[in-house]
């Protein structure tokens, strides 16, 4: 059974609001999951844009080392979880910028329940959280939304 994500900001699909993008407050959204596997001991998520200009996802937040008991993040907070890279250059979460015109692009806010807690340390790029997840992932679940500049 997958796990599933999602949040009162916006529905899977649809367009994210501007406050939760690069254009607005620049906050991350509200994320709620439900499903976890009983053996989840942590949770992992990861922020991407497959739209984007590079041969990989574009990453906008990696956070991890979250309570596997937890059953969602607040709006603009990690709640005392560690977070990564992003690939705007900084830590922490960047939301959606996508360049003007280019479209509409996707964000996958991938949730990923561990059997295991991660020896991990703050600033991890998503590369070095999967690397480090390898062979600890129970379960994942994803909410995409979107978001265009024009």
């Amino acid at each position: 059974m997958a796990i599933e994500v999602s949040s009162p900001a916006f529905n899977a699909g649809d367009a994210i609001p501007k406050k939760y993008t690069g254009e607005g407050e620049d906050l991350s959204p509200l994320l709620e999951w439900t499903g976890l596997p009983e053996e989840t001991k942590e949770i992992a998520l990861i922020c991407d844009d497959p739209d984007g200009l590079m041969a990989e996802p574009f990453v906008h937040w990696v956070i991890y080392k979250i309570p596997g008991d937890r059953t969602s993040l607040s709006e603009g907070s990690a709640q005392g979880a560690l977070e990564g890279e992003n690939d705007f250059g900084g830590t922490g979460y960047d939301g959606p910028m996508p360049p003007e015109g280019h479209g509409v692009h996707h964000y996958h806010f991938k949730v990923y329940a561990l059997e295991a807690e991660l020896e991990a340390e703050a600033g991890f790029s998503k590369t070095q959280l999967l690397e480090e997840m390898e062979g600890h992932v129970l379960d994942e679940g994803e909410l995409i939304g979107t978001y265009e500049r024009k």
